[in-house]
């Protein structure tokens, strides 16, 4: 199982949010390359950014600090908020990017997703971020009827290359992941899926892996709080 250190970028800092909130916003450095950096010097296999800016704005808005994390570390990345449409997907991977997150779209536009997936096999992901098991679009402002059981399925067959299945509810809190519902998604499609929302401690990391079904897990502000030693999590998950 794979660990994703979480950069989430607001204007320009590093930060974490709770449940997805702007206004609840705690910034952990104004120098998020520096982070990339220091998460890649630790060991780390891959980096999760989010332009939180951008998935509000619908259009990439912290171009310039995910450019300056790719500039500053080699090993893949994988970025998502605020890609809607089949240019920016291709500016970004042209840019670096190992893999375009797609959330919004997959929703609104699921068409995109196919088209996107066909076009770069492998570097294609679906954001689905659900509150009680429902989808949440635009940077969980909006929330519909689809479930996230049933978002998944619709791109079983696309070839995209993961699932990240985000409860919006754990996001952030400190609280734990929500691991039935995502080892319940896991085991509803074929399709990698990888936990986000709530890891905060190791334990949270060794329950995700005993499902045995779960391919990788996100983790944020326990990283930077400290509850979460990075290379103890790295020794465990490689072991």
């Amino acid at each position: 199982m794979i660990l994703y250190p979480a950069i989430d970028l607001k204007d320009g800092n590093c930060v974490r949010l709770l449940r997805g909130d702007m206004d609840r916003a705690t910034v952990f450095g104004a120098d998020p390359a520096a982070q990339a950096a220091a998460f890649a010097a630790e060991g780390c296999d891959w980096l999760h950014l989010v332009d939180l800016n951008g998935a509000f704005a619908g259009r990439p808005v912290n171009a310039a600090a995910v450019e300056a994390i790719l500039g500053a570390v080699t090993i893949p990345c994988q970025l998502g908020g605020g890609i809607r449409d089949m240019a920016t997907i291709e500016g970004w991977l042209a840019r670096g990017i190992a893999r375009v997150i797609l959330g919004t779209v997959a929703v609104e536009n699921p068409g995109l997703v196919d088209d996107a997936a066909r076009a770069f096999p492998g570097r294609i992901a679906v954001g689905i971020d659900a509150r009680k098991g429902r989808v949440a679009t635009r940077g969980w402002a909006e929330e519909t009827e689809v479930t996230a059981t049933d978002l998944a399925r619709r791109f079983e067959d696309a070839g995209v290359a993961a699932i990240i299945y985000t409860d919006i509810d754990r996001d952030g809190a400190m609280q734990g992941p929500n691991v039935a519902a995502t080892a319940a998604l896991a085991r509803a499609v074929s399709v990698p899926v990888i936990a986000s929302g709530g890891v905060s401690r190791i334990a949270d990391l060794t329950a995700l892996r005993e499902t045995g079904v779960i391919a990788g897990a996100i983790s944020g502000r326990a990283l930077y709080d400290g509850a979460i030693d990075l290379a103890e999590a790295l020794a465990l998950l490689r072991g």
